[in-house]
């Protein structure tokens, strides 16, 4: 009797286990892909499209522009804090999404792709996109 209650607890206590590493685990892995939060703006002569990008290397960054449509993609390495700063041997909260990202606009008119600039400020990757002029 004794034997197999340890043998049912000790089954228990590894389902247990298995689920923590499983919840713990999955809280820490990377997203497949990431959506940045977009911001959009249309005025007399233009659309300007906002994206949240902090941390992100100009250079992973990769915008095609098409007349009803932008697609933005690239990607963000892992933050992390600099070994000489500290030396971080535990992650206690991993919150800010890393790894590829992509994001799709469609847009009500046409825009002219051959005048769009795009400048990156304090983290955020404005996009500007002049109507068509017969739009």
């Amino acid at each position: 009797m004794g034997n197999m209650y340890l043998r049912q607890l000790h089954g228990r206590l590894g389902d247990v286990v298995y689920e923590m590493t499983r919840v713990q685990f999955s809280q820490f892995s990377p997203p497949r892909r990431w959506a940045p939060a977009l911001n959009v703006y249309r005025g007399d002569r233009c659309i300007v499209v906002c994206a949240d990008l902090a941390g992100v290397s100009k250079d992973s960054i990769h915008l095609e522009a098409q007349p009803r449509r932008l697609h933005i993609r690239g990607r963000r390495e892992t933050p992390e804090p600099g070994r000489e700063i500290c030396n971080a041997n535990q992650v206690l909260a991993m919150e800010i999404d890393y790894g590829e990202f992509e994001r799709e606009v469609l847009f009500p008119v046409d825009v002219d792709v051959d005048r769009v600039t795009a400048e990156q400020k304090n983290g955020l990757l404005w996009i500007y996109l002049p109507l068509e002029t017969n739009a």
